[in-house]
């Protein structure tokens, strides 16, 4: 099977040193096993989304030399297929309405405990939560190795749909994997137990997993890591070379000559070495980055 692999920013701001990291890394994972690497816009946010961030994404990764195989894939258009798939889950009673709030859930001790799994009649209306009969609680990781969470998380019935009809990540990320083939997923580690509940629902969906492979984050402190909500400063577009060199850096890869952005990451490809990849899960940037 040929390798594919993807890069699925959503447009919530401009792309920060943490972005390119995670671009970076996904490239040359791909681009070093002479597969693809697709981009996808995971803008089905609208509240978080900023006006114009998609098209300013797009071009910073060109400014950058990350070309995407194909076209972009937008969440935004793939509204039907995720409620075809809810709607399955519904008629076969692997899905399910909630209403329990927020406030109700840090109640339970903040693992939703089910309760309206079996409540008779069934409500109608409110967030959709998947009957989770996977439980998957751990998986192997070809950075961080054998991962393993908490089994009350890994039992947990997860949300697939917003009660403000928004549909969720967890749902969009594995239909989106799975139906542009993507074959191994490289990402931060913030989303490394997230994989968990994805794996859940290729099991309950009968869809072929990818494997899985998560990069260290950035960080301005321990636990902090650089994001667009946290204001982490945009990477620049016009002098595109050094981030390049830096986030190589981070990633535990030899640097490259300063020379055009296309030639620097032919070179990055010739030399990336996945064994240099850093294991843990952040790492502390000094303070001009």
């Amino acid at each position: 099977m040929s390798y594919i692999g993807r890069f699925a920013p959503s447009p919530s701001g401009s792309l920060h040193f943490g972005s390119l990291v995670a671009a970076l890394g996904s490239y040359l994972r791909a681009h070093s096993l002479s597969g693809q690497w697709l981009v996808r816009m995971e803008d089905i946010d609208p509240p978080r989304e900023v006006l114009g961030a998609s098209d300013d994404i797009l071009r910073t990764l060109e400014a950058y030399g990350l070309h995407w195989h194909g076209s972009v894939l937008y969440q935004s258009q793939r509204s039907q297929a995720y409620q075809d798939c809810i709607e399955q889950l519904l008629s076969n009673n692997q899905a399910y309405y909630c209403q329990c709030t927020r406030k109700m859930i840090n109640a339970m001790g903040g693992v939703y405990d089910g309760r309206c799994a079996n409540k008779l009649p069934l409500h109608s209306s409110g967030g959709i939560r998947v009957r989770n009969s996977a439980k998957v609680n751990h998986f192997h990781d070809i950075n961080r190795g054998e991962v393993c969470v908490e089994q009350t998380f890994a039992a947990e019935d997860f949300i697939i749909k917003r009660s403000d009809g928004l549909y969720a990540y967890q749902l969009a990320v594995v239909l989106d994997d799975a139906f542009q083939g993507v074959t191994e997923v490289v990402r931060g580690s913030d989303l490394l137990e997230a994989s968990c509940r994805q794996l859940s629902l290729y099991h309950m969906l009968d869809l072929p997993a990818p494997t899985w492979l998560h990069l260290p984050l950035a960080c301005a402190k321990p636990g902090f890591k650089l994001s667009k909500q946290n204001y982490a400063p945009a990477i620049n577009i016009k002098a595109p070379q050094q981030s390049l060199n830096a986030a190589l850096s981070f990633l535990g890869q030899a640097a490259v000559d300063i020379d055009d952005t296309d030639v620097m990451l032919s070179q990055a490809i010739s030399q990336f070495s996945l064994a240099d990849v850093p294991k843990q899960a952040e790492i502390i940037l000094p303070q001009t980055y």
